[in-house]
C-alpha cells in the first residue's frame, strides 16, 4: 500500500474503498480535497475544473450539484459517463455530494428544493455506484435544510447502497440554526458506519474554536474514523495567507483531509489558495509531485 501522498494514478485505480482510506490515513494530514459546482461554466474554458483542481495538487475532487440521474457537467464535452471521465482525465478519486434534506425542519431562510437526483435515496445511491463514483459527501449546501439528524438517518442507507466511502457531516447550517460540531452526532456518525466526518475549519464558522475540535476530532480518530475540515463559508476566495492559516490550524487539530470549497470565480477554489493550502500542509516537494505527475504514470 502507498500513501495517497505518494501515489501516481496507476496506483489508485487499484485502490479498494478500505485502501483508499488507508492511503489517506497513512499520509497524515496531508491530503487536500477541492470541490467544484458541476452546474456553473468552468474557470477557464476548454479546461474542466476537475483538471483544473489536480493540476494545482489536490488528491481528491468532490462534483457538487451533479444530479446522478442526469450528470451533467457545464462545459464538459458529451460523454456517457462523466464520473469515468474525469477520472481517466485527473487520474484522482472523484466524489459527489448528496444532501439528507429534512422536510421537518423550519429554516432561517427560503428554502431551495432540489431534484432528486441530488437526493439521498436507494436509487440515487445505486445510480452513484454504476456511475463509479470513489465516495459520497452526506452534507447540506445552503438553505437546503440539511440537518445532523437527517444526516445520521441517511448513513445506514448509503452503507447499504453504496460500496464507496461515505464521508457525513455538515460545513455549514444549511438554512438551520443547529450546531454544526455536535460531538454526539458525529461521533454516532462513525459508529453508524461512516467512514470519515466534516467538520468545519476552525475559523470558518462562528464559534468554532481550536479548543472545541481538536478533543472531538481525538474521539473520532480513536474510534478508526477520518477528519475532513472543511472550508464552506466562501472563503475558499479569500487572501491565501488566510487559507495558509485554515491549513496550519487543521493540523494542530488532527485533521485527515484538508476540504476546500467551491465558493470562488467559476465556482471552485481559487486554483493559488489550492497551492497555498498544500504549501502549507505538506510543502513543495509533494505539492510538485502532485501537480507535475502524469495521468500515464
Amino acid at each position: 500500500m502507498k500513501r495517497l501522498l505518494s501515489a501516481y494514478a496507476s496506483d489508485i485505480v487499484q485502490m479498494t474503498p478500505a485502501q483508499l482510506k488507508q492511503a489517506i490515513l497513512a499520509s497524515e494530514g496531508r491530503t487536500i480535497l477541492g470541490e467544484t459546482v458541476v452546474t456553473a461554466a468552468p474557470l477557464i474554458a476548454g479546461v474542466s475544473n476537475a483538471e483544473m483542481m489536480a493540476a494545482f495538487s489536490c488528491d481528491l475532487l468532490v462534483l457538487n450539484e451533479l444530479d446522478v440521474f442526469s450528470p451533467q457537467i457545464v462545459g464538459f464535452y458529451d460523454c456517457d459517463n462523466p464520473i469515468a471521465e474525469l477520472k481517466s482525465l485527473t487520474g484522482r478519486p472523484i466524489g459527489i455530494n448528496l444532501e439528507p434534506v429534512d422536510e421537518h425542519q423550519s429554516l432561517l431562510e427560503e428554502r431551495i428544493s432540489l431534484p432528486a437526483g441530488r437526493l439521498v435515496s436507494p436509487d440515487s445511491l445505486r445510480r452513484a455506484e454504476e456511475l463509479g463514483v470513489d465516495f459520497i459527501m452526506l452534507t447540506g449546501n445552503p438553505a437546503t435544510g440539511v440537518s445532523l439528524s437527517a444526516i445520521r438517518s441517511a448513513i445506514s442507507l448509503t452503507k447499504e447502497h453504496f460500496k464507496g466511502l461515505v464521508f457525513a457531516g455538515k460545513m455549514h447550517g444549511a438554512g438551520l440554526g443547529e450546531s454544526v460540531v455536535n460531538e454526539e452526532a458525529l461521533l454516532d456518525f462513525v459508529a453508524l458506519g461512516a467512514d470519515g466526518v466534516l467538520i468545519p475549519a476552525v475559523g470558518t464558522v462562528p464559534g468554532v474554536r481550536e479548543e472545541l475540535v481538536a478533543p472531538i476530532v481525538a474521539k473520532i480518530k480513536a474510534k478508526g474514523g477520518l477528519v475532513i475540515s472543511t472550508i464552506g463559508t466562501s472563503q475558499e476566495s479569500a487572501d491565501s495567507q488566510t487559507v495558509r492559516e485554515f491549513g496550519l490550524s487543521n493540523k494542530r487539530v488532527g485533521s485527515d483531509v484538508h476540504h476546500i470549497g467551491d465558493g470562488s470565480y467559476g465556482r471552485m477554489p481559487d486554483p493559488e489558495n489550492i497551492l497555498a493550502l498544500s504549501l502549507a500542509v505538506r510543502g513543495k516537494r509533494h505539492t510538485y509531485f502532485k501537480m507535475g505527475q502524469s495521468v500515464k504514470r
